[in-house]
C-alpha cells in the first residue's frame, strides 16, 4: 500500500533571530447550520489526538466533562513519532497500526485528504469527517469554545458551563495570556535557537508563574469558584511542567511544585474525573525525551527519565474546603 506523504517546506518555525513561530491552523471552520458551517450531527466526526500534546488533551478534556463521547469518537497517535522523512503522527497502538475508523496510518493522510498540497505539520487537535476522511477543523484556539457552546444539545445532563456568556471576555482575555505566556511560553524557550530567545520566553513563563500563584492564593479556580476553559488550558501545560518541560525545554528555575497555590490548584483538577484519568504521564514523557521535535523526523535514542514522582498528584488539595 502507497501511503501519501507530506512535502513539508524547509521552514522549521524559527525566525532568523531564533525564536520559534508556531505555525497557523489551516483547516478553521465553525459549527451550525449555515452553508459553510460544518453541521451539528452525532458520529459524525472523529477526534484525532495524541495523549502528549497540550492543545489536543484540552479538547478531550472537554470532551469528557461534557459527555460527549458518545457522539465524537477518539483517535489516539503513538507518543513517539513515527520513522518517516516528515514529521506526523502514528496510529501505532492500534491493531495493523491503522486506525478502526477511519483506516489510516498516519494523522497525515487525513490532512492530504484534505488538501493534496498540504505542506505543514499535521497537527493535533485534528476533527476529521468520518465519511469523507478529511480533516474539516484544527483550530485548536477555538475548538473548545464551539464544543462548549455549539454541542450544548449533545451535552450530559449536569454538564458545567466551560464558557459561560458573562464571563465570555473575561475567559477570552486570559487565555490569550495563557497562552502566549505559559502554554506556548515554554515551547518558545524549548525551541528557541537563540540565547536571547530563550532567555526572554523562560523570563515571561516564571513572571506569569508568580501572577498566576497570587492569583490562586484567593479563589480556588482561575475565574472565582466556578471552573471554565480558562482552568482546562492552564491545567494542561501545568500536567506537563514538572514530568517534561522542567527538563526537556530548560524552563528550570522552579517547578510546578515549588509553586503553593498553582501545585494546590493543580491537584484540585487532576482529581476532578475528566482531568487526570485523560492524562498520561508516560505518554508525555516518551514524547517529550525520546521523540524527534520541530526540525527533525530523525530517529532519537535517548534516556527515558525514571522521575518524577507522580504519586503527589493524588495528595489532598484542600482548595475545595479553602474557597467554600
Amino acid at each position: 500500500m502507497s501511503i501519501p506523504e507530506i512535502k513539508r517546506k524547509n521552514d522549521a518555525e524559527v525566525s532568523q533571530s531564533g525564536y520559534f513561530v508556531r505555525q497557523t491552523n489551516q483547516f478553521i471552520q465553525t459549527f451550525g447550520d449555515g452553508p459553510d458551517q460544518l453541521p451539528i450531527e452525532a458520529n459524525k466526526y472523529r477526534l484525532l489526538w495524541a495523549p502528549v500534546c497540550p492543545w489536543a488533551h484540552r479538547s478531550v478534556i472537554v470532551r469528557s466533562l461534557l459527555g460527549l463521547e458518545e457522539v465524537i469518537s477518539l483517535g489516539t497517535a503513538d507518543p513517539i513519532r513515527p520513522k518517516l522523512d516528515h514529521i506526523d503522527w502514528a496510529f501505532t497502538l492500534d491493531k495493523d497500526d491503522i486506525d478502526p475508523v477511519l483506516g489510516i496510518h498516519y494523522i497525515g493522510e487525513a490532512y492530504l485528504n484534505a488538501d493534496p498540497t498540504y505542506d505543514r505539520r499535521p497537527t493535533v487537535p485534528a476533527l476529521v469527517d468520518i465519511a469523507t476522511k478529511k480533516v474539516v477543523e484544527n483550530d485548536y484556539h477555538n475548538l473548545t469554545y464551539y464544543l462548549e457552546r455549539d454541542w450544548k444539545k449533545f451535552h450530559k445532563a449536569g454538564a458545567p458551563d466551560l464558557f459561560p456568556p458573562a464571563l465570555e471576555q473575561e475567559i477570552r482575555d486570559l487565555n490569550d495570556i495563557i497562552f502566549h505566556d505559559v502554554n506556548n511560553g515554554v515551547y518558545k524557550a524549548g525551541f528557541a535557537k537563540s540565547q536571547a530567545a530563550y532567555e526572554a520566553a523562560y523570563d515571561k513563563v516564571f513572571a506569569r508563574f508568580d501572577w498566576l500563584e497570587e492569583r490562586l492564593a484567593h479563589q480556588r479556580y482561575l475565574h472565582g469558584n466556578q471552573m471554565t476553559d480558562s482552568d482546562i488550558r492552564l491545567y494542561t501545560t501545568l500536567a506537563r511542567f514538572d514530568v517534561a518541560y522542567y527538563g526537556a525545554f530548560h524552563v528550570n528555575k522552579k517547578r510546578l511544585i515549588d509553586y503553593p497555590n498553582l501545585w494546590a490548584y493543580a491537584r484540585d483538577l487532576y482529581q476532578t474525573p475528566g482531568f487526570g484519568d485523560t492524562t498520561d504521564f508516560t505518554a508525555i514523557k516518551k514524547h517529550y525525551f525520546q521523540s524527534s521535535h520541530i526540525d527533525t523526523a530523525d530517529e532519537v535514542t535517548k534516556i527515558l527519565p525514571k522521575g518524577p514522582d507522580t504519586s503527589g498528584w493524588l495528595e489532598p488539595h484542600g482548595r475545595a474546603e479553602k474557597f467554600s
